[in-house]
């Protein structure tokens, strides 16, 4: 925006292409008001928001308007980021400034300076948890990540004859196997399932099968708890995998599904083997009441920061009647074929082009995805 090749020394000529740009960045009155602000004190987005009670995305447009010019500079403190008036700003903006601020005399700047004022000073008597009330999820404290709450939590858990689908490379069965009777990871990897072998060799209830979540290999009323985490985008047909999760649930058992909420980025998600592009809440109920659960919670949880911001769906569903055998199953599934059958077609799928992103370098659990999409195996799990 500013020439700052011609932005000279105050005794040097200014063009007036670069005159003209200084002129405009100081032509607004909420960019003054930041930089008054930002002088002689050191602040953040939310302190900026919290004074001039503006709107976040105008402070920070006009933020990164004074950055780009080197009016002010920031720096990063944990997950926040803080401004200054930057003391070596360009010379003529510099000269522009100052005499600006020596006849500057207006109730909205008093006014903003001292909310400031008062800001620092709650600050500097208030402790840390104090000063991030009411967003304190998004800023960093020394141990506080959301592994260490998810540990916290699963450390309370009791859990039954758990089922998970679509397991991975054994970072979850690590985490729950301590908390359940049984354990059992089905993946369509044995890549994948050999490495989480590995890492659970220590734990005696934890076993590992190779299967598909449209036909699962275990009889009805097995588990007490199924889990589907991130795994119903890749099913051929997801109906199909919660119904066999019903199948296979006592009376009384709860299924639990994480997936990706309905996106338009079907381009992005299919490298990583997404057959879906997310579900809706209401299309994720239905097909749940279609397998005979009983809803307890289905709603969007979270939303990625990061673009294109993905949201995530959470539900819970119970199967509150009573066991039911592989026949009825099979009636409720509107299927006619038998076990054998299903298991069939599901190891003919396999063969199709499209794949999980796990690759013979990086299998892929539930502790995460890398930046870039990775390279897809045969049947590798998310």
């Amino acid at each position: 925006m500013i020439d700052r090749a011609r932005s000279a020394e105050p005794s040097e000529e200014v063009s007036l292409e670069a005159s003209t740009a200084w002129l405009h960045l100081f032509g607004d009155a909420t960019r003054l008001r930041l930089l008054a602000l930002l002088e002689e004190h050191e602040l953040s987005v939310a302190d900026l928001v919290a004074i001039t009670d503006l709107p976040q995305s105008r402070v920070s447009t006009h933020l990164g308007k004074l950055r780009e010019a080197n009016v002010l500079h920031d720096r990063r403190v944990g997950a926040s980021t803080l401004y200054r008036a930057n003391a070596a700003m360009p010379s003529a903006a510099s000269a522009l400034w100052q005499m600006l601020r020596a006849s500057l005399a207006d109730a909205t700047l008093r006014a903003d300076a001292e909310r400031r004022d008062a800001r620092l000073r709650a600050r500097e008597k208030a402790s840390w948890p104090e000063t991030v009330a009411g967003e304190m999820e998004r800023h960093w404290s020394p141990g506080r990540t959301w592994e260490s709450l998810v540990h916290g939590v699963a450390s309370l858990l009791s859990l039954g004859d758990v089922l998970d689908v679509g397991c991975g490379d054994g970072w979850s069965a690590r985490l729950l196997a301590p908390r359940c009777t049984s354990y059992v990871g089905l993946d369509r990897s044995e890549k994948v399932l050999s490495a989480a072998r590995r890492r659970t060799k220590s734990l005696s209830n934890a076993r590992f099968e190779l299967g598909e979540m449209e036909a699962l290999p275990f009889e009805a009323a097995r588990f007490d708890h199924v889990l589907l985490f991130h795994v119903l985008v890749h099913a051929e047909d997801p109906s199909v995998a919660i119904a066999e999760a019903a199948r296979v649930l006592r009376p009384g058992g709860s299924l639990s599904v994480v997936t990706l909420a309905s996106h338009p980025h079907a381009d992005l998600t299919a490298p990583y083997g997404h057959r879906h592009a997310g579900f809706a809440p209401a299309a994720l109920r239905s097909m749940l009441r279609a397998a005979g659960l009983a809803v307890r919670t289905c709603e969007v949880t979270s939303r990625e920061r990061k673009a294109p911001h993905y949201e995530v769906l959470t539900a819970c569903a119970v199967n509150e009647g009573a066991a039911c055998s592989d026949d009825d199953s099979d009636e409720r599934l509107g299927r006619s074929a038998s076990s054998d059958e299903r298991l069939g077609r599901s190891r003919a799928s396999d063969e199709r082009p499209v794949r999980s992103p796990a690759s013979d370098e990086r299998p892929r659990g539930r502790d995460g995805a890398s930046e870039r999409p990775p390279r897809r195996s045969a049947r590798g799990r998310r």
